[in-house]
């Protein structure tokens, strides 16, 4: 099966962790045997130019997946009118969240994404809350179907790395620091409270971003004890599962997401997840933070933190997602998909 994914987004030498969720899709597809072909680009002229040199090549796609409804959108739809090749869409982006409202409800640009969406096949979100918010824009489909994004082997519990004899308690944040987005400055405000009350606990911080330094000088500002943040700056995939293996707890804390990756990584190392109620949280997680708490009630969240750190024995945690996250098991997915489309 020939599959050629169109996408604005995917790993580059300008930027290595832009659309690796795509990349990883990718891989998974190609894992199951099928010729995957990939065009990267921001523009209507780069994407034709690439598509001509695919045909230069002589091949030709059997179906087409469009990651993102955007602009390479003019191609998948033209394959279809012109060849019958169909076309299947996965959609990641934030923008038609009520929280980050960048797609609206009309316009030309909103009327041609639809257009793209009701003449795809299958229209896969990321996550049953994106799907929700796109039909509340008036997006139609055909079908609808969830697609989980792939965690890498590494990630899955490998619970000896944490040594039973360590007495102090580790809570793990994963994020980009934009904080708009990823509400950094309101776990802090939480962990100034808990850290007040009791001493025997860390909140690591993994990745760097655009207000990565915002944060630290607030974080600062707060005088939190040195002995309870540690920063480790950007870390490689292995390295941030090295750190889940490490820790006791998982906490997110954004605004928004579509997926939220970090969420299906903690799951598969096994750990306690208290989280926002974004992307995939309400599948995953293990406590619910509301928003209201999340962003003013320190003294709440702090309680929160405490119960997943100290008292996990009272929750009903979430059970093993290995399967569900797996490379074998989305490539497996989304090749099904392909073979239903091309049988219809």
């Amino acid at each position: 099966m020939k599959v050629l994914f169109l996408t604005p987004w995917y790993p580059s030498e300008k930027d290595a962790m832009a659309g690796l969720f795509v990349q990883k899709h990718v891989e998974a597809v190609r894992a199951q045997g099928c010729d995957v072909r990939v065009i990267h680009s921001q523009g209507w002229v780069d994407t034709w130019s690439q598509w001509k040199a695919l045909r230069r090549e002589g091949w030709m796609p059997d179906v087409v997946q469009l990651n993102v409804i955007q602009k390479q959108g003019f191609l998948a739809l033209w394959l279809k009118k012109r060849y019958g090749i169909p076309y299947v869409i996965i959609e990641h982006w934030t923008g038609y969240l009520a929280e980050n409202p960048v797609v609206k409800s009309s316009g030309w640009h909103t009327r041609f994404m639809k257009v793209l969406c009701a003449e795809a096949e299958v229209v896969m979100p990321v996550s049953d809350q994106l799907t929700g918010a796109m039909q509340a824009l008036g997006f139609r489909a055909k079908k609808w179907e969830t697609i989980d994004n792939v965690v890498d082997d590494f990630f899955y519990s490998n619970a000896a790395q944490k040594s039973t004899h360590e007495k102090n308690k580790t809570l793990l944040n994963v994020t980009c620091f934009d904080e708009p987005h990823k509400n950094v400055k309101g776990l802090l405000r939480a962990v100034k409270v808990l850290s007040e009350q009791r001493q025997d606990w860390q909140l690591v911080l993994v990745g760097t971003g655009v207000d990565y330094k915002e944060v630290r000088a607030y974080a600062d500002s707060l005088n939190i004890s040195e002995s309870i943040l540690r920063w480790t700056g950007e870390l490689t995939p292995q390295e941030v599962a090295d750190e889940m293996h490490r820790a006791d707890a998982f906490v997110l804390s954004s605004r928004y997401e579509t997926y939220g990756v970090v969420l299906a990584e903690a799951k598969a190392a096994g750990l306690p997840i208290l989280s926002t109620p974004v992307g995939i949280a309400n599948e995953v997680a293990d406590i619910i933070v509301p928003q209201e708490v999340a962003q003013h009630e320190p003294g709440k969240f702090a309680e929160l933190i405490e119960t997943i750190l100290w008292h996990q024995d009272t929750l009903a945690l979430t059970s093993d997602s290995k399967e569900r996250f797996s490379e074998k098991s989305i490539g497996k997915h989304l090749k099904d998909i392909y073979a239903q489309v091309l049988h219809t």
